[in-house]
């Protein structure tokens, strides 16, 4: 088993109101050139927890983190308008708490953040402030939601 230390929140960049299933997932990550679906987990709008790529396997979701972290995405992420917004359903965020809480037990020394979490720290000052992120991902403050 390879190690684990990092858990990374994800969003598929998903219009609210429109469906992005996992089949449309692992599409899309074929076409960028990778296996299939690079996250391990999948939440979707109903709170529905996919399994999409088992956690012993290296994932492709946050580059340069991928070999010790574990990646999960929840389908949203975007307004009506293509702007970045907390969409997540009451039922994706219990199920999101349920993934981590599980993933903690086994993983226990394991920081869990957001892809942006992971953007570099341009300014040296030992903190990645909105300005430094290079996406947005996952559209809310993992921190502060757990």
């Amino acid at each position: 088993m390879r190690k684990i230390d990092l858990i990374v929140i994800h969003c598929s960049a998903t219009r609210e109101g429109n469906s992005y299933t996992a089949h449309d997932l692992e599409r899309d990550h074929r076409l960028r050139g990778f296996s299939g679906i690079g996250y391990h987990y999948y939440i979707r709008i109903n709170g529905e927890i996919i399994n999409t790529r088992p956690i012993e396997k290296m994932g492709a979701h946050a580059k340069g983190y991928n070999q010790h972290s574990i990646g999960i995405c929840y389908e949203g992420g975007l307004d009506t308008y293509g702007k970045p917004k907390d969409t997540r359903t009451a039922p994706q965020k219990h199920s999101l708490q349920v993934v981590i809480s599980e993933l903690l037990a086994r993983f226990a020394q394991c920081r869990v953040c957001g892809h942006r979490d992971l953007s570099p720290d341009l300014n040296g000052n030992g903190e990645i402030e909105e300005k430094e992120w290079v996406k947005v991902c996952p559209c809310f403050e993992v921190q502060r939601s757990r």
